[in-house]
């Protein structure tokens, strides 16, 4: 996975840069967005992790996939990529193109998984201490697990705060062993 995110930054940063230049931070986040789920499609690997195939048919074929979603500068990247044998990282490139648009925006996605549904009122709440914590905006992504029994799993980025109980009783048990 290291290696993946390594081979990927200078794509990433490179179109970040770009973007960030021209105003069209939220078009090349779209495009790319597009461009990785597209990479991942069955069909499109085997397009592309076919050998007898040129990186320039291969970059041509993806283009024609995507359609006019691609403006010229997206299109002579994508060649560029194809042109390095670095199609497959098109996900990774399009995440890391993701965190540093976040970084620039100063905001932060932030997954919270609860035992019990939370309602709006409660998701505010949290946003905001979190936003306070965090000094960026905060985007809250509520979901539910039944299995953390009570409590909450934050995770922001490389951060995670595990309120659960259920992680908890781990710690707990880890002692124990101790």
């Amino acid at each position: 996975m290291a290696e993946l995110t390594t081979l990927a930054r200078p794509y990433a940063k490179a179109a970040f840069e770009y973007a960030q230049a021209h105003q069209q931070l939220a078009n090349w986040s779209a495009m790319l967005g597009l461009a990785a789920a597209v990479s991942q499609d069955d069909t499109m690997q085997r397009v592309l992790k076919a050998p007898r195939l040129t990186s320039t048919e291969k970059a041509t074929t993806f283009v024609e996939v995507c359609g006019d979603k691609f403006d010229a500068q997206a299109r002579n990247f994508l060649s560029i990529v194809s042109e390095n044998n670095r199609m497959e990282l098109l996900p990774e490139i399009a995440d890391m193109f993701e965190l540093y648009k976040a970084e620039q925006e100063k905001s932060v996605d932030v997954d919270v998984t609860s035992a019990f549904a939370l309602n709006d009122e409660q998701q505010d709440k949290l946003a905001k201490v979190l936003s306070a914590r965090l000094g960026r905006e905060v985007r809250l992504h509520a979901a539910e697990d039944a299995s953390l029994i009570g409590g909450v799993v934050i995770r922001a980025g490389d951060l995670v705060i595990d309120g659960s109980v259920r992680g908890k009783l781990a710690k707990l048990a880890e002692a124990l062993k101790s």
